[in-house]
């Protein structure tokens, strides 16, 4: 091939390089400036921006109990497991706002853990609770059983860590489930934590603490003696007993009969300034008992003007009114060999801060007398458990003598010898019986049932059968 020849095959390449180039952009243009099919290749959905994540809820082991979807809707995958802990956000659900999140938006806390912690919880980080889902569910369910039977208004149980303060469950009644419609705050009673936002005298549970005073001050031994009629006169005041018992009676005794006469009695022995010293040492005064959380402030006498009557009545649970929380906090002492931790319900919940309230052998002393003459209703066959029970009068505008309305109480051990746990149970204003050793007592034992399996400890006595 002579170079003539080579120079035309280079033309003609160049040339349909060229058509083939124009070709590619002419069908470009066309294809850009056409319509689409109107039945075809439809343009793919956009998604949904998404919304600034909101942090989780969580309970100890992880089990989540509120969560955020990319919408921004707010979840609770849990349902009513410690719904008034949890707590709300002002949303869809809310019937006083009528309004409904838009893609971008979040709504803040506005009750429980979802309000206390909206700084963390706002800013994407998560919140571990000191609750156990388990525990939690052992004590709801043993409640709502318990306030359905009595007929009560409501009702609260506190299992806490005894060593620690760990709240690990708080359990109301009724019913709360967040994620489910509800209505305002001030006419929906399934809204309310009655254990943190309630106030109830503690009632005879509170006899066994006079009794530590007395101990841990010298003023007294569980062997001492008093007169201890079944009434007595203090000032313009009379005094009654309920329980029929002996004319006189040891301090054992009078917890055994859960005696107002002879617990005032012997409360004279160490003065009001003593006694209220000792309520403060117990933080049952505190007024931010729970720092960041709603919980209520107690309402009581100031010390120095505590008299004779009022005196008498601080010592078997009268004249000062406290929310559950600071009653198992303050009974959780004796459990723990005398010395008081706060309670705590976030985690990491770090080192306990405790403080020595009575000599460790006051402490086993009381837990041994409050094993030996538990409530039978309160035994568990095969395990030492101890508490004491309460039946507190709620006074009225004009004290006590007309109201017929109580609360029924029990706090106790779990186990007594050795506690893991303090348990507290609140019925408020109970129908079928007004008395803390028939409605609440039962409550406790199922809850320490529950518990002493989950936690798989052994009885301490455990009878075989002969096989015969």
């Amino acid at each position: 091939m002579n170079a003539a020849s080579v120079q035309r095959v280079w033309a003609l390449t160049f040339l349909l390089a060229a058509w083939a180039a124009l070709l590619v952009v002419g069908l470009a243009s066309i294809l850009r400036s056409a319509p689409l099919p109107s039945a075809g290749w439809p343009e793919p959905a956009r998604p949904e921006p998404l919304v600034a994540p909101r942090g989780a809820i969580l309970a100890a082991d992880g089990t989540p109990l509120a969560i955020s979807l990319q919408t921004g809707e707010r979840v609770y995958p849990m349902g009513a497991l410690a719904g008034q802990v949890v707590g709300y956000v002002k949303g869809k659900r809310d019937p006083e706002s009528g309004h409904i999140n838009t893609a971008g938006e979040r709504d803040a806390g506005q009750a429980g853990v979802e309000r206390a912690m909206e700084g963390r919880l706002g800013r994407a980080g998560d919140v571990y609770l000191t609750l156990d889902p388990a525990l939690q569910t052992f004590a709801e369910e043993a409640l709502w059983r318990g306030v359905e039977a009595s007929g009560a208004e409501w009702g609260a149980a506190i299992v806490m860590e005894t060593r620690t303060g760990r709240l690990l469950a708080v359990a109301n009644a009724p019913a709360f489930d967040p994620g489910a419609p509800r209505g305002a705050p001030s006419e929906d009673p399934r809204l309310t934590n009655y254990a943190f936002e309630r106030l109830i005298e503690p009632g005879s549970t509170m006899k066994a603490l006079t009794a530590a005073v007395l101990l841990e001050v010298g003023a007294a031994k569980l062997d001492d003696v008093v007169e201890a009629p079944m009434r007595r006169k203090v000032a313009d005041r009379t005094i009654r007993d309920v329980v029929q018992h002996p004319r006189r009676l040891s301090l054992a005794q009078v917890l055994a009969y859960s005696s107002n006469v002879g617990m005032s009695t012997f409360a004279e022995r160490v003065g009001a300034r003593t006694l209220t010293t000792y309520h403060a040492k117990l933080h049952l005064y505190d007024d931010d008992l729970l720092p960041g959380f709603r919980v209520w402030a107690p309402l009581y006498r100031p010390p120095e003007k505590v008299g004779e009557v009022e005196q008498a009545n601080l010592s078997f649970g009268q004249g000062v009114s406290i929310t559950p929380l600071h009653l198992a906090a303050a009974f959780n002492a004796l459990a723990n060999d005398g010395v008081y931790v706060p309670p705590v319900l976030v985690e990491p919940a770090g080192a306990p801060r405790g403080e020595r309230i009575f000599r460790p052998e006051v402490a086993r002393e009381l837990r041994a007398v409050l094993s030996e003459f538990n409530a039978p209703r309160a035994r568990l066959p095969g395990y030492a458990l101890g508490g004491k029970t309460g039946t507190a009068q709620i006074a009225t505008g004009r004290g006590y003598q007309n109201s017929e309305t109580y609360a029924a109480l029990y706090a106790g051990f779990v186990p007594a010898g050795e506690p893991r746990a303090t348990v507290l149970v609140v019925l408020f204003d109970p129908q079928t019986s007004i008395f803390g050793s028939k409605v609440a007592a039962p409550i406790f034992k199922e809850i320490a049932a529950r518990t002493l399996a989950y936690w798989g400890i052994a009885p301490d006595s455990v009878r075989l059968g002969s096989g015969e």
